[in-house]
């Protein structure tokens, strides 16, 4: 074997880099440490036929006179520096990308390229005895030639060694670049790309990228940021504006309460003022649904506050228990008259702050309809009470109580002040004939409501991410 080896080293050099080449391709991406133990393997076997030769990939062919010899000592040399640049990119490589992740695939590239380029270099310098020093200064001339021509995507490959290693966003985050907002899929050496809310894909090239003002909606990753602005008729008052929309605010129980959320004036007009309200929410998924529950209890508490946007509405005959019973959904099965009759018959009670409006146990005597304040519904869990809900104007209580004497499974408990309307039980059996689609849609609503303490009381603990020295230190790699 030793005597076919040294007749024919090209032959075995060749064989050894098809064979690397088919096991590289049979073991799979997924197996990355297998795949470079088998190419360090394969090649310290080719260094082994080059050096049993008399082959050296740092010195030039030693038989100048012999044309077959000379060439193949100058192709395993050329293989050689090329095979090495190869395996000193994998090893690198899967050392980046375990862990970095795909978030260092651009650096692993360009590193791969500067590595081949100093394969390419040394080959021509030890194996070929080219000049390289005037090969490289007509390389540099070149390059600048060619670096004119392709100004734009030059910058756009140097902006993108400044992103990866800045790092304002990774693959996955929500963010805006430029006004253009979308969800990170790809950064590669020339541009970013997005997917946006409507499903396209945005192409963003890095150089834009770096110059451009960036919003990263997934930083920090348990705080994001809600803004809903209510256009209001400047006639209104701002401080009673301002004291419904504060209302609005405690009463979205999403809002993470250990950052302040505040109300503000954004715009004035002549014929309306806009009101802007903000607060942070710890999911990005749910800031569609919160939003939609600001603007609802936005208009309940303006509503309730006599905010009206029609004009005409101040000639409406019916006053403040009329309305509740129009806009609650378990009134709508009644008719106009028997409104009216429970209306003249609801009795308005305040309350204050912190108080408890119907405790755990306690058997409701009446339904109550909230008109104005924010109040909160806890639940035990069997250990502590726990806050399952936050209901606002236009809301019922005490629906067990008027059902089947059932006693409260929830304590209402009020967070700011306000007033409330009591429709007493004596009153719903004798003075309504539609009581039984009544009791239906209060049943409906009791169900719904258990629903919501059962899944309260089932939900789990967020994990938290761990954090530490070492986890800083690889996600900077």
């Amino acid at each position: 074997m030793f005597t076919f080896l040294q007749a024919h080293p090209l032959i075995c050099a060749a064989t050894l880099i098809v064979i690397e080449l088919a096991l590289w391709q049979f073991i799979g991406a997924s197996r990355r440490n297998l795949r470079m133990c088998v190419r360090v393997g394969i090649f310290v076997l080719f260094c082994w036929v080059m050096l049993s030769v008399g082959i050296s990939p740092l010195q030039p062919p030693l038989w100048p006179e012999d044309p077959v010899l000379n060439l193949i000592a100058t192709v395993l040399g050329i293989s050689w520096w090329l095979f090495a640049a190869r395996v000193l990119t994998v090893i690198l490589g899967n050392g980046l990308i375990s862990r970095a992740g795909h978030n260092a695939r651009f650096l692993y590239d360009l590193m791969g390229a500067l590595i081949f380029l100093i394969g390419i270099v040394g080959a021509a310098a030890y194996v070929l005895q080219l000049p390289v020093k005037g090969l490289l200064a007509t390389s540099g001339a070149m390059a600048v030639i060619i670096g004119l021509a392709v100004q734009s995507t030059l910058s756009d490959l140097f902006s993108g060694i400044v992103i990866n290693t800045t790092k304002p966003y990774q693959l996955d985050d929500q963010v805006s670049i430029d006004g253009t907002q979308g969800k990170v899929v790809e950064i590669d050496w020339r541009s970013t790309h997005l997917i946006t809310e409507m499903g396209g894909m945005a192409v963003v090239p890095n150089s834009l990228a770096a110059k451009a003002r960036i919003i990263n909606f997934s930083r920090p990753g348990n705080v994001h940021g809600v803004s809903v602005i209510i256009a209001v008729p400047s006639s209104v008052r701002p401080r009673r504006v301002i004291d419904a929309l504060e209302k609005t605010l405690r009463g979205t129980q999403a809002l993470l309460p250990g950052l302040s959320a505040k109300v503000s004036v954004k715009s004035s007009h002549l014929e309306y003022t806009e009101y802007e309200l903000k607060g942070y929410i710890a999911s990005d998924q749910n800031k569609t649904e919160v939003c939609n529950l600001m603007f609802d209890l936005a208009h309940r508490h303006l509503e309730a506050a006599g905010v009206s946007w029609d004009a005409g509405q101040e000639n409406q005959p019916w006053n403040r228990q009329r309305q509740l019973l129009e806009d609650v959904r378990i009134f709508r099965s009644l008719s106009s008259d028997e409104r009216e009759r429970l209306a003249s018959d609801m009795t308005p009670v305040d309350y204050q702050a912190d108080e408890v409006i119907l405790a755990i146990g306690e058997v409701a005597d009446c339904l109550m309809v909230i008109s104005t304040g924010v109040v909160s519904v806890s639940i035990h869990d069997g250990e502590k009470l726990i806050e399952a809900m936050r209901m606002g104007p236009g809301e019922v209580m005490g629906e067990e109580g008027i059902l089947a004497a059932g006693p409260s499974r929830a304590e209402f408990r009020s967070i700011t002040s306000g007033r409330l309307f009591r429709i007493e039980k004596n009153t719903l059996e004798n003075q309504l004939e539609h009581l039984s689609d009544l009791k239906s849609a209060l049943s409906t609503l009791q169900d719904k409501r258990l629903e919501i303490r059962q899944a309260v009381v089932m939900q789990k603990p967020v994990e938290i991410k761990k954090s530490g020295l070492l986890h800083w230190l690889l996600q900077r790699k």
